[in-house]
Formats: structure tokens, sequence, C-alpha cells
């Protein structure tokens, strides 16, 4: 009784850490900056349901609540993570180069007042909650990896170390101040290395680990609902300009630039893609379109404020074109079963942008960036492959531990019962379409008959059995 005592009086200290820092230097802060990165903490949050709607158009029907419960599960999570401890960690004190302090544990000392070591000109509250909404969809990302086949308990656990353990010390790396990459000169501009290579390299070994989906390569294993998947394809396009033109932290002309260089090679990646498809097997279709697009958003993301738009442009065709030979033939070849392409657009998409940058990036676009190998600067090419390199393998070995300790405890995939019948049945109790378990088509009647004995009440017309 008195250990229960004794952390209820600890939590309700913490609790009391952020209220002293609230009182603003009102001269410091610009009120259109901060209202245009309010608005664009907004836009990058909405990414996250726009992402769950992408990928559950893309699964089957029997495993769709599951696929949106991925991010919406996501989205409290590292909500609460961030504001206990995930920001102090990605941008408190440096300690070694390598990761934050513990100092604004419960946002305590973070407040109204402007940090002007990340941003002068708007409260670090304000900083704060922009920077929580990419660590939420960042994790997100890897779900689509892992998509029809992962626990839902063993995945909750997986978002929480692997924001902790991976997302945090990363983002310190790249954009804390003392972070060894950002100290080494790596230019990332809205989170290539942060947030794509990370999340798709360990979606990666994540679909490695779990193994494929029972019937992969014998079952067809196609989109659901393409509508919803370009409806979730165009909330992303649409958010992405908060994600990019955010980043430039101010109302400014290098927002400017930023929201260009966005769109430019969304625009390129979706005609690459497309074109590219169009090619190989004879047809156009619209998910390849979307997907396009998003493969462009990816690869411009952190070069989107260092880069020309013409410069964008290439960035979006080579990024479409490499995402779709990703996803159409190199995991063919492999035989890898990377359900949503998380690995093929992010992984693939977030290296070739990372790298890209060294080459395209210009002072004249950012004096505070760099020149690339296009501009005399080839040294900025080396640094960029230095960056993606140790983010792979950091990301890679990282979340080859975090989850077979995770499996340790709680068993890591679903049985074959379970993915027959579906993960929104069997781990969430609902349908997303009325009749489903009835469906002889879409769930085994043996599975079906026992799953539904054990448990009547999921069921809410008997004559559907």
């Amino acid at each position: 009784m008195r250990k229960r005592w004794s952390f209820l009086l600890a939590f309700i200290t913490m609790l009391a850490f952020p209220v002293t820092a609230l009182a603003s230097d009102a001269s410091a802060i610009d009120s259109g900056d901060t209202a245009f990165i309010i608005l664009s903490a907004a836009l990058v949050l909405l990414m996250t349901p726009g992402l769950a709607l992408f990928y559950g158009g893309m699964v089957r029907k029997k495993n769709v609540l599951s696929t949106l419960m991925h991010s919406y599960s996501i989205m409290g999570i590292v909500s609460i993570q961030w504001i206990l401890f995930g920001f102090s960690l990605a941008f408190g004190a440096d300690h070694w180069n390598i990761i934050g302090s513990l100092d604004w544990l419960g946002l305590g000392g973070v407040g109204a007042s402007p940090d002007p070591n990340y941003a002068a000109t708007i409260p670090a509250l304000v900083f704060m909650a922009f920077q929580l909404m990419f660590a939420i969809i960042t994790a997100a990302l890897i779900s689509g990896s892992i998509a029809e086949r992962m626990r839902f308990s063993a995945f909750l656990l997986f978002v929480i170390f692997w924001t902790t353990l991976v997302y945090d010390p990363l983002a310190h790396w790249v954009w804390g101040t003392g972070g060894f990459l950002r100290n080494l000169g790596a230019l990332d501009f809205a989170g290539g290395t942060v947030v794509h290579i990370s999340s798709g390299f360990s979606g990666l070994i994540a679909a490695l680990i779990l193994g494929k989906r029972k019937g992969h390569g014998s079952e067809p294993m196609l989109p659901h609902h393409i509508p919803m998947t370009v409806l979730g394809a165009g909330l992303l396009w649409f958010g992405w300009f908060g994600f990019n033109a955010g980043s430039a932290l101010g109302a400014n002309g290098l927002a400017g630039i930023a929201f260009v260089t966005t769109n430019t090679s969304a625009a390129a990646g979706a005609l690459a893609w497309l074109f590219v498809e169009w090619l190989h097997r004879k047809q156009p279709t619209i998910l390849g379109a979307a997907s396009g697009a998003v493969a462009g958003l990816v690869a411009i993301t952190p070069a989107a404020g260092f880069v020309t738009p013409l410069a964008s442009i290439a960035i979006g065709l080579i990024g479409g074109s490499l995402c779709y030979g990703a996803v159409s033939i190199l995991k063919q070849k492999l035989g890898y079963d990377d359900a949503l392409d998380a690995f093929g657009c992010h992984g693939v998409g977030g290296t070739w942008g990372a790298l890209a940058t060294g080459i395209f990036a210009t002072k004249s676009v950012n004096p505070a960036g760099a020149d690339g190998l296009l501009y005399g600067n080839p040294a900025q090419l080396g640094i960029q492959a230095s960056a993606v390199l140790v983010t792979i393998v950091f990301s890679i070995l990282a979340t080859f531990i975090i989850l077979k300790s995770i499996n340790l405890v709680v068993k890591l995939r679903a049985s074959e019962e379970e993915e027959d019948l579906g993960l929104d049945l069997t781990m969430h109790g609902e349908e997303a379409y009325q009749g489903l378990i009835g469906n002889a088509s879409t769930t085994p009647s043996v599975f079906r008959a026992e799953y539904v004995a054990m448990n009547p009440a999921l069921v809410g017309n008997p004559t559907n059995i």
C-alpha cells in the first residue's frame, strides 16, 4: 500500500512540472509563425488517419479494422510517451552526442517561451507538438509491413519500445542539438533518415521475423477497397505540406520552397510510377498512381528545403521509378512479404531522397544547408551516405533485438486459425462488413464454426453462420 501511495505522489508531482514553464516571452514570439506551425502540426496528424485508410484499403476485408487500429492506437500511445519522456530524449540537453536528457520529463520546463536552439519565434510547446506528429506517423508506417499477421498485444509493446529506443535516439542524432549526425553535417529537412529509412528498414526486418502471411504466394491477397486507399493517398499528399513546409518552422520563403518542391516531387513520382507500370504491365492503374505519389513525397522529404523545384522533378521521377521496381520486381524476386510495401516505398524512397539531397542541395535555396555534388561539393554526398548507412544498421539491429525480446514474453504472430478468421474478429471482436463471418469465401467453415461456438455474442445474426 505504501508503494502505491508513493507512486501516486510521484505522478502528481510530475504533473505539476509544466505549470512553472507557462509564462512566455511575448516579444520573441511571432504570431504568424506560431499559427503556421500549429496548422502544420494538425496537417501532419491528419496524415496518420490518412495512412490508416491508405493501408486499410489494401488489406483483405477480414483485416481492415485491425489495420486501421494500428494507426489509431499509435496516435494514443506515442502522444503519451512523447509528453512523458520521448520529447526530452529526442530534443533535451545532449549526452555523448547520442541521446537527450530527462530534464523535460513530463514537459517540465517546456512552455510558451521559445527555445532558441530549435525555433526562436514559436513557443517551445508548439515545437514539441509539431515534432510529436512526426513520431506518431513514423511508428504507423511500420505497420504496413506486418499487416494481417501480428498479434495486437505484441504490436503495442513494439510501438512503445521502438519509439523509445529507435525513433527518439535517431531524432536526436539528426535534429537534436549536439546529435552526432547533425554535427557531421548530414542534411535531413523533414525526416528522410529519421522517419522513412528507419521505418522502412525496421518494417522489412519485422516482416522477415514474422514470416509470410498464411497463403502468401499461393492465394490471391488483393486490395479489398482501392477507393479507400486512393482517399488515404490524397490525405497523405494534403498533410505532407504540413510535414515538409512546416519543417521550415516559420511562415517564410523557405516554407514556400518546401511546399512547391513537395508538390512537384509528388506529381513526378505519380507520373513515373504510372508510366513505368504501363511499360512493365501494359496497363496503368490508379493504385499505381497513388503509390507513386507517396513515393515522390517520401523521396523529397529530406531534400524539400534544400533543393530547387527543377531538382524536385528529378527526385520524384527517379523515386517513383525506384519504388516501383522495389515493390513490383525486387519483392517478387526475393520473396519476402512486406505486406503493404512499407519498405518498398519508405525504405527505398527515403534512401534515394537522402542521397539525392547530397546531389542536388544548394545554398542558394537554403544558406543554412550545404551545396551538394552538382554544386561543387561531392563530400556532402559522402556525408549523406554515411547517415543513411548508420540509420539502416541501427534500425535493423535495434528492431531485431526488440522483436526477439518481446517474443520471449508475448507471442508475436497470430495463429493460423486467427489468420484464417481474420484479425478483426479474433483480435478485436468486430467486423468491418456485416455478414463477413458467414462468408465461406473469406472464412473457412471449420474455424468459423469453432470460433462462433466459443464466442456467440460476436455474431449479431445467427442466420449468417
